[in-house]
């Protein structure tokens, strides 16, 4: 029998952003400058209230947050201390090699805070969508494993391969040549967004930290948490089996609203019975099971996220932000967050 171990440290409490902008009613992004300029003013408030992460997700061909690293950047020069990340990048439209120059420049600019999440990717609004960045599966390959393929060239170069010929007419020489700039500890800090059990015992196999999201396209029968909670130990389990030196570490995601004020009740007081429970759909070919929403009274949420399985077993939650109600009402439900919810949460 699987047992869900607390692991030893203190929880770190970081926001995931999408970055969606509409120039909508109500809504405060109403640009891709403002999504872009307001992700960093936030990571910057977050900062400043006591939170430990900024991450951002990243879509392609929607109004959301693309590409991250000049905004990884922007926000590494403006803050000191908070961590920085992606939750996550699909590999499937990825330039591995000019990723790792825009990785390690973004980590050095940052002091070494970059925590780069990375996987195959989710359904999304294009057809084939990576095909038009000229990014093509090979002939057997899936989308996973182009996405896979991609990430063992990325790692590979960050950690300092010779991945081109050096030419003699300039060198002298000619020896295998590595990209730059490198940051060390880099390659220690990219972790793989798995979906299933299966994939998250692959990622301990690989090395990489595991990023697990309030979705698993997998359904037993069991609540969320306590299937996440089982996906995180057998990661765990597979880890120690492969003989890494290094601790491993996970993150999962979670929608978090503390209803603190009329503001915060307005918007979502009447969403906290609907989404209270987990909901189990079709998605790309299968079954998933959508983890709950914690909505509420500070206390009550800090008490539920005490019983979730999963979030016990982690030590990093990346709380889903609603982005486009602006960096004040994310940068005030984070501060509850951090002030009143986190000490209590294990």
């Amino acid at each position: 029998m699987l047992r869900y171990v607390r692991i030893d440290m203190t929880t770190k409490i970081g926001f995931l952003s999408f970055g969606h902008w509409q120039a909508v009613p109500g809504s405060q992004v109403r640009t891709g400058a403002d999504a872009l300029l307001q992700s960093i003013e936030l990571a910057v408030a977050a900062e400043e209230v006591g939170a430990d992460g900024a991450f951002v997700r990243v879509h392609h061909f929607a109004r959301q947050l693309a590409s991250p690293f000049p905004l990884l950047a922007a926000i590494g020069a403006r803050t000191k201390t908070i961590e920085i990340g992606t939750a996550v990048i699909d590999m499937r439209y990825e330039n591995p090699l000019y990723m790792a120059e825009d990785a390690a420049a973004a980590d050095l600019i940052s002091g070494g805070r970059l925590q780069l999440g990375v996987s195959r990717g989710s359904p999304e609004t294009a057809l084939d969508g990576s095909q038009s960045f000229g990014y093509l599966p090979a002939e057997g390959e899936t989308d996973a494993d182009l996405a896979r393929r991609h990430t063992e060239v990325f790692r590979a170069a960050i950690a300092g391969a010779g991945v081109a010929m050096s030419n003699p007419q300039m060198t002298g020489v000619s020896q295998p040549l590595a990209i730059e700039p490198r940051s060390p500890g880099l390659p220690d800090r990219i972790w793989w967004g798995a979906g299933t059990r299966k994939t998250a015992v692959w990622t301990a196999e690989q090395g990489m930290n595991l990023m697990s999201s309030t979705l698993l396209t997998e359904d037993t029968g069991v609540p969320f948490d306590e299937l996440q909670a089982e996906q995180i130990q057998l990661y765990r389990d597979a880890w120690k089996e492969a003989g890494h030196e290094r601790e491993p570490r996970v993150s999962v995601s979670r929608s978090i609203l503390p209803l603190i004020d009329d503001e915060t009740r307005h918007y979502f007081g009447v969403r906290a019975q609907a989404e209270s429970k987990d909901q189990v759909g079709w998605l790309d070919g299968g079954n998933a099971r959508f983890g709950r929403s914690y909505i509420g009274e500070p206390d009550v949420i800090a008490a539920e996220l005490a019983q979730d399985a999963a979030v016990q077993a982690a030590d990093t939650v990346l709380v889903t932000v609603p982005n486009q109600l602006g960096v004040d009402f994310n940068a005030r439900i984070l501060e509850s967050i951090v002030r009143d919810v986190k000490p209590s949460m294990g």
